[in-house]
């Protein structure tokens, strides 16, 4: 059948301070729905390295990819993208930066008042969020001894990858979609909506915190059948 869920791969790329473990709930029910899923492990060294390990997964990917990314692995998309085998890509309460711009210049950029995520001070080039405050502002809808794992299991995410710039967008050419989890603590919603309108994404919202994608998997899942039900169509057309 046309645009059938076995004719879309769909590529997951997580954020900063976690590992790609948190898609698994999004992986079973895409995979549950006959999609081709596969999940980066970004090596959160550098961005050049994390858009590498993205293009790898990409490479590997059968037919048409929706590239999906949370958090920091928004921008990571948005450079990787580019790539023809993308047909759209789904930012999950995501940074999706224009041309020229990193991660540190919409985090500096963000508009006024909103939470201060617990970032401590790097460490020989790397950061890690104060496990004490992990929760409260990363997953607050996440049970807690899930929260505590995510704390303890933290990822060091270096500073590189936070001032890296964009060289092309890849949502200047590709259709996106994004969808904004209104109780996030780490990129406020109002920030969301600015990026995604900016980008033309067809946007969704819902109650959720940055940790969406774990609490939520069903919400995240959705979209991201909507979008590669999209694209299928447009690929078998």
């Amino acid at each position: 059948m046309a645009g059938s869920a076995s004719t879309v791969s769909v590529v997951l790329v997580h954020g900063g301070f976690v590992d790609g473990a948190g898609w698994e709930g999004v992986y079973n029910i895409l995979k549950k729905d006959g999609y081709n899923v596969s999940i980066v492990q970004n090596p959160t060294t550098s961005f050049a390295d994390d858009v590498a390990a993205t293009r790898l997964m990409i490479a590997r990917a059968q037919g048409p990819v929706v590239l999906v990314g949370h958090s920091y692995g928004g921008a990571v998309i948005t450079e990787a993208g580019t790539d023809p085998k993308v047909a759209g890509l789904v930012y999950i309460t995501a940074f999706a930066p224009d041309k020229g711009e990193s991660v540190d210049s919409l985090i500096k950029s963000s508009p006024p008042g909103g939470p201060v995520p617990p970032i401590l001070p790097p460490v020989d080039g790397y950061l890690f969020l104060d496990t004490a405050k992990f929760r409260t502002s990363f997953a607050d809808d996440v049970s807690e001894a899930k929260a505590a794992f995510m704390a303890d299991s933290q990822v060091p995410w270096g500073v590189a990858a936070l001032s890296a710039s964009i060289s092309e967008p890849a949502w200047r050419s590709k259709p996106s979609w994004y969808l904004i989890a209104t109780e996030d603590k780490m990129i406020p919603p109002p920030a969301q909506r600015q990026m995604a309108a900016r980008a033309g994404a067809t946007v969704a919202e819902a109650t959720g915190s940055h940790a969406i994608y774990v609490s939520k998997p069903e919400a995240v899942a959705a979209l991201i059948a909507k979008a590669a039900k999209s694209v299928g169509v447009k690929a078998a057309a």
